[in-house]
Order: structure tokens, then C-alpha cells, then sequence
């Protein structure tokens, strides 16, 4: 069984989704205030399979407890400052890895609406910034599951409409 822990906007729609496979135990973090959730949602957060959580501080998991860790629209909004700190701790209860959703530079998603709930707009940086990135923080990039991801996305014929970095966790 996978254990995997969803970070990022639309937590309980994935969490959801990922539950109905019987080999996944899934979980999450909506690191946003949930507006308005669906019963459903808030059926999840009731049951302690989705929390709401500050990303920018330790998420209350001990290391290697999931599988994977999956993060989508969540890193954009941070500053470099918890940049660094949020990655380390989704790589620490990370055992087999971790998946980065980011947007592309010029593709600004934030309205104005969107700006008081994350408190600032998206930085939305380049892959090389990322691989830089990756470096100086000590991730490495899965190649195994870069190539695999590609070759699906080739034979399905899915373009993906922002970056996705498959990364390894610590060890």
C-alpha cells in the first residue's frame, strides 16, 4: 500500500480521488483557508485526513511516513526565506520521492481575489532557477521517474500546462 500526502490547492478533490484506488492511503495539507468546502471536504478535515496547515512551518509528520509527496500550486507563493525550509520538510516525510507542480515565469495564475488568500503574488521561476535551486538544497531529480513521466505523458498525449519536478527524498 502508498501512503501519499497531497499538498496544495484542491487537497480534498485529490485526496478524494486518490482514496478510491484501494492500494493508496492518502492524505493532506490544504496550507490555504478552505472557502466554503464541500461536505465531503469537510467530512475529511473532520476526520483528520486533511488539515489545514501553514506550510511554511514543520508539518506534524515523521519522517519517511509517506510514500510520496505530492505538491501543486503551494511553492509559487512562497518567499526564498520558507522556500527552503518547506521543500527540506516535504522531503523529510518523504520516503520514495517527491512531485513539484510549478508554474512557468509569465504565466501569472493569481487574481486579485486570489491575492489576500495567499498573501502575495506567485513568483513563477524558471526550471534552471529550480535546478539551481534543487542543487544548493541537497534534492536530486529522480531520472527513473522523470522518464517514466514522460513516456506516458508522450503516450497519452498530455501536455502539461506548468513544470513538474520529480525529486528524490532524503536518505
Amino acid at each position: 500500500m502508498r501512503k501519499v500526502l497531497h499538498v496544495g490547492l484542491d487537497t480534498c478533490s485529490v485526496v478524494s480521488n486518490l482514496l478510491k484506488d484501494d492500494d493508496t492511503e492518502a492524505w493532506g495539507v490544504e496550507p490555504y483557508d478552505l472557502e466554503d468546502p464541500s461536505g465531503s471536504c469537510k467530512s475529511l478535515v473532520h476526520r483528520g485526513i486533511v488539515r489545514v496547515a501553514d506550510i511554511k512551518f514543520s508539518l506534524p509528520y515523521r519522517e519517511n511516513s509517506f510514500s510520496l509527496v505530492i505538491v501543486s500550486d503551494a511553492v509559487d507563493y512562497l518567499s526564498p526565506k520558507y522556500l527552503n525550509k518547506t521543500l527540506s520538510d516535504l522531503a523529510r516525510v518523504s520516503s520514495d520521492g517527491l512531485v513539484i507542480f510549478t508554474g512557468f515565469p509569465g504565466h501569472s495564475r493569481a487574481n486579485v481575489a486570489e491575492l489576500s488568500k495567499f498573501g502575495r503574488p506567485a513568483k513563477m521561476r524558471s526550471s534552471s532557477w529550480w535546478g539551481r535551486f534543487f542543487v544548493q538544497t541537497s534534492l536530486m531529480e529522480n531520472e527513473a521517474a522523470v522518464k517514466k513521466f514522460e513516456q506516458v505523458a508522450t503516450e497519452s498525449t498530455y501536455t502539461p500546462r506548468c513544470q513538474v519536478f520529480h525529486l528524490k527524498s532524503f536518505r
